[in-house]
């Protein structure tokens, strides 16, 4: 692919989006007890977005909370990384009683949902957690896989996927810049 090459346009975004949300609303019976959990930052809107398809599609609006992983990365403390800024957590449900689902843009190495995840259970132990990603790149560092995937997108490690969506961007839309080697 060529730098700078358009993978997802805005309407296949909207597609896409709207297609995970059925798939979630698929494999949960009970969307009373389903909370969707955005990671910081295009993961946020993302579950906004998918909670709101949620409601239309299955009736039932999904709880809404979001993390921060500043201060759960692997890398805080490392010589020559710069100290994180800290954003907000919040659950304005009991972690313990709902099925966790997190919403992150693009899965790469697979730090940042880990990261997720052990910021999740200082609030409490979920029943379970899953995971939804607009994008899977591959280069999995740690066993984690997605259980709701938008598109997967092999790429190489020097290429870059940058996510745009309208609340922060302007725009929704999905490029792959960078040399494929």
């Amino acid at each position: 692919m060529s730098p700078g090459a358009l993978i997802i346009d805005a309407d296949q975004f909207g597609r896409t989006v709207a297609r995970i949300a059925h798939e979630i609303v698929e494999r949960h019976s009970n969307l009373d007890r389903l909370a969707l959990v955005g990671i910081h930052t295009r993961g946020v809107p993302l579950a906004e977005r998918l909670a709101t398809h949620i409601e239309e599609f299955g009736g039932t609006r999904p709880s809404l909370g979001s993390v921060d992983i500043a201060l759960y990365r692997d890398d805080v403390g490392v010589p020559g990384r710069t100290i994180p800024v800290v954003g907000e957590t919040s659950f304005d449900f009991p972690v313990s009683e709902r099925v966790i689902v997190l919403v992150d843009d693009v899965l790469f190495t697979g730090r940042t949902i880990r990261a997720a995840i052990d910021a999740v259970f200082d609030f409490g132990r979920p029943p379970l957690v899953q995971l939804a990603v607009l994008i899977d790149r591959g280069h999995r560092e740690l066993p984690i896989r997605p259980d709701y995937v938008g598109k997967n997108l092999p790429t190489s490690r020097s290429e870059r996927v940058y996510v745009r969506l309208k609340e922060i961007d302007g725009a929704d839309g999905v490029t792959l810049e960078g040399e494929a080697t």
